[in-house]
């Protein structure tokens, strides 16, 4: 089995490309950091890898809304490339902003496939303003190739706008398996009650993969957990106690490696 190659995308105003890239070279990938420029200008690097990874940060400052610029530049220079990467059997991955950027470039959750359409949108939380906390995920049964729906992961969130809104013609179908994660409450229940759910998104809904279920964008954040020392209870929890961010990079990894 060959070591999986990972692209992790650089582009300004992304600030967490270093963290994700560490997490995936400790979950046995080889891993590169990729300018945006060099990518739009070569696609066909993209032959070389078999997972691309979109960090989380505050692309081009969020500028006209948050992911937005980098979703257009994407969709204008690299809509096809991407949809073929998919189509070969490459992996996705996009966290917070990431999550942001894919939404608007339509990868997320294109239901019936076919061209790159944006089908649903992340919004400013109910509360009116950055969120900053651990949040509790339980995964759901989903299309998802990588989530096993057992995980009850304990992670970060930043970010402002993590409200999922979805168009009407995806409503009800967006529960055909799209949902990967959902915020749990203190019970282990999905909620969409503040704190728990830090921005109000309803159905609990953190995370979304794609028809494919290759893809997958999300707005709490495995790569500020990735370390036993990261959770704030490092101190108290068991010596051998496995990051829960980490499992995430692990899964990714492992299908590349089976399927290399």
């Amino acid at each position: 089995m060959t070591t999986p190659q990972v692209m992790v995308l650089r582009a300004p105003g992304i600030n967490c490309e270093l963290e994700t890239y560490h997490a995936y070279e400790l979950a046995g990938a080889t891993c590169e950091l990729t300018p945006l420029k060099r990518l739009l200008a070569r696609p066909g690097e993209l032959d070389r890898f078999s997972i691309l990874a979109f960090p989380g940060g505050f692309s081009y400052g969020d500028d006209l809304g948050a992911g937005t610029v980098l979703a257009h530049e994407l969709r204008r220079r690299l809509g096809d490339p991407l949809l073929a990467f998919i189509e070969r059997g490459g992996l996705i991955l996009g966290i917070c902003n990431g999550f942001q950027v894919l939404a608007r470039l339509g990868l997320l959750p294109r239901i019936g496939g076919g061209a790159l359409r944006q089908q649903v949108g992340l919004a400013a939380n109910l509360s009116n303003h950055y969120e900053c906390r651990w949040v509790r995920l339980g995964a759901l049964a989903s299309r998802c190739a990588f989530v096993d729906e057992s995980w009850d992961l304990h992670l970060p969130a930043a970010h402002a706008e993590g409200r999922l809104v979805v168009a009407e013609d995806v409503r009800t179908q967006i529960d055909d398996g799209y949902r990967v994660f959902s915020y749990r409450d203190g019970h282990g229940d999905t909620t969409e009650r503040y704190p728990a759910n830090p921005n109000g998104s309803p159905g609990g809904t953190a995370a979304l993969t794609d028809v494919t279920g290759r893809v997958l964008g999300m707005m709490p954040h495995p790569d500020r957990a990735y370390l036993p020392w990261h959770a704030p209870d490092w101190r108290r929890a068991a010596a051998d106690r496995h990051p829960d961010g980490m499992v995430l990079f692990e899964a990714m990894v492992q299908l590349a490696r089976a399927e290399g």
